[in-house]
Order: structure tokens, then sequence, then C-alpha cells
């Protein structure tokens, strides 16, 4: 009788780790691709800052152009205790 041989299989310890879209980039690549992620950022960060710095001069003109209808019909007093 023959005796059986024992294998052990091979453990690999080196740990693969899964390859990332920017290990396959080139480094130039990424770099240029993350500049033009700041810049949109910043463009669009201006164009939110321009849009409320409209709103509030629009509500600035609105306010100042009331009429006195408008202020009295807003006001929190009850002008009929004062008569």
């Amino acid at each position: 009788m023959k005796k059986k041989k024992q294998t052990r299989p091979a453990q690999k310890k080196v740990e693969d780790k899964p390859v990332t879209l920017g290990d396959l980039l080139n480094v130039d690549l990424v770099k240029q691709l993350k500049n033009t992620k700041n810049e949109l950022e910043e463009q669009a960060q201006a164009k939110k800052e321009a849009e409320e710095e409209r709103k509030r001069e629009e509500r600035r003109l609105k306010e100042k152009n009331k009429t006195f209808e408008e202020l009295l019909n807003e006001s929190e007093f009850d002008w009929k205790k004062f008569k």
C-alpha cells in the first residue's frame, strides 16, 4: 500500500488591493480632472452667492417701494385699540 501524499494548498499572504480608476489613469490626467472639479465647484459657489445677492437686493427694493397701505396691513398693531 502506498501512503497518500498530503498536499497543502499554497497560502498567499500577499493582500490584493482592488484596482481603482485612479491607479489606471495617468497622474497628470488625475491632477487635471481634480483641478477641473475644483474650478467647477468654485463657479457653482460664485453663481449661488450672486443669486443670493440678487434676491437680497430684490427684497430690499420691494420693501423700499411699499405703499402706506401695504405697510399698514403688515403692521402687528391693532389700530382700533388706539381710537
